[in-house]
């Protein structure tokens, strides 16, 4: 069949459908409709390609942002409805209301994706900001925010009176005598609202979230977001239930950044017994040198003290004029190296002993790194362990622990110290 053919078939065709009026317009709709999605299709594609080879361009590096932001997208997405709105009065025997309805709805859709084309282009602004350098002493994220919520609020109601066929004047006034009734009755549900739209839109909360906010008793895993509510699974297996509006009018830590970070930090202080710190004999430094971890610490430690005490001359002679390795410092070094070596510390994030402020209940020498894992399980023994190690080596550097005097302590020591051994009263034999 030619071509000539196939063109007097589909013209007796469609003058047979003028029998019937509804068919006709119905099919004419409907080949619109798909001629709209296929045209959308190629303009998504040709703007996409474009705006993807632009950006190769150095100097046209911020099409880029405007890109990933997907604004070429939503541009392209008014495709299908504009060709339908200028191709309705193509559609045979379409009735006047039916064509008042389809084009407003046509241009709802076209405001709809105009919008969101320029709270993307507001986002492609922020991300090309964010870039400079007043960005660092001044953020506008508040600013493009408030922008958008305004620009959401305009295009809903010029949205809705496109549908409506009305004024959007009729409906700003009609709104303003209603808001005070409105936010009298449905104030939670407002602000809850306003709540989920900012929680979602910057990423705050995600359901799987550690979060924890001990206002409310909340330390668990989020597992249900809500417009009023936020489910929390403390660790016990209780349910805390959170209004929405409360996790933006108040502080909460959330644990996202440690669990995708792969590592999680141990922080946690040995309180050294002042009276136990000393400056190291010369055969305890020797004895050292033969501890591994410490073998090149020691040497580097010796040859740095030995020059700086002959810079002093004759002075050095005299001790307190002399530098000289105590053993707090070793023992501080030798936690470091240990931590460093330790199969279960991250190596690329910050590790390091630390000496804090001197209290009454001691000297606290504060250990800081990170576990390989955030398991909460693995995280605390790892921990344990390092603790326990670090406690046991402790005496190897002439160093012990502070520690209150228990009850026992005072039976055992102080309590005949101060009474005398012979005042008190002899044990009594257990009679078998």
């Amino acid at each position: 069949m030619d071509i000539k053919q196939l063109w007097v078939n589909i013209q007796d065709f469609w003058g047979a459908l003028e029998q019937h009026p509804l068919l006709q317009s119905s099919l004419a709709l409907l080949l619109l409709l798909v001629i709209a999605l296929v045209l959308g299709r190629v303009a998504r594609y040709l703007i996409l390609h474009g705006a993807k080879l632009l950006g190769r361009q150095p100097a046209l590096h911020w099409v880029n942002d405007l890109r990933h932001n997907k604004v070429f997208h939503r541009l392209a997405q008014t495709t299908p409805s504009l060709v339908i709105q200028f191709g309705l009065h193509l559609v045979p025997e379409l009735s006047k209301t039916s064509m008042i309805f389809l084009g407003n709805v046509a241009l709802a859709f076209t405001i709809l994706f105009m919008v969101l084309a320029i709270s993307a282009l507001l986002s492609a602004l922020l991300d090309v900001y964010a870039r400079t350098e007043h960005a660092r002493t001044r953020s506008i994220k508040g600013y493009v925010q408030l922008a958008k919520m305004v620009l959401y609020v305009f295009g809903a109601i010029i949205i809705v009176a496109t549908l409506i066929d009305r004024s959007p004047l009729l409906l700003l006034s009609g709104l303003g005598a209603m808001s005070a009734v409105i936010l009298l009755v449905y104030k939670d549900t407002l602000l809850s609202f306003v709540a989920s739209v900012q929680l979602t839109s910057n990423d705050m909360l995600r359901v799987g979230d550690w979060i924890e906010m001990p206002q409310v008793g909340a330390d668990g895993d989020v597992v249900d977001i809500t417009l009023h509510t936020v489910k929390v699974q403390n660790f016990d297996k209780t349910i805390v239930s959170i209004p929405t509006w409360r996790l933006m009018s108040e502080s909460f830590k959330n644990w996202r950044g440690m669990q995708q970070s792969g590592g999680r930090r141990i922080k946690r202080s040995l309180f050294i017994d002042a009276s136990g710190v000393r400056f190291l004999q010369d055969e305890e430094e020797q004895r050292l040198t033969q501890v591994h971890l410490l073998t090149d610490y020691i040497s580097r430690k010796q040859a740095e003290l030995k020059a700086w005490n002959e810079a002093q001359g004759n002075v050095a002679a005299m001790s307190a004029n002399r530098r000289r390795m105590t053993n707090l410092g070793t023992f501080r070094a030798y936690a470091l190296a240990y931590l460093k070596s330790h199969p279960d510390i991250q190596p690329n994030m910050t590790c390091m002993v630390r000496q804090m402020q001197t209290t009454a209940q001691g000297i606290p020498l504060e250990i800081y790194c990170f576990t390989r894992t955030t398991a909460w399980a693995d995280y605390e023994r790892i921990q344990g362990d390092i603790f326990d190690y670090l406690l046991a080596v402790m005496p190897e550097f002439g160093l012990s622990l502070y520690q209150q005097p228990s009850g026992m302590d005072l039976r055992s020591g102080l309590l005949p110290a101060a009474l005398g051994a012979s005042h008190l009263p002899e044990p009594q034999k257990q009679v078998i």
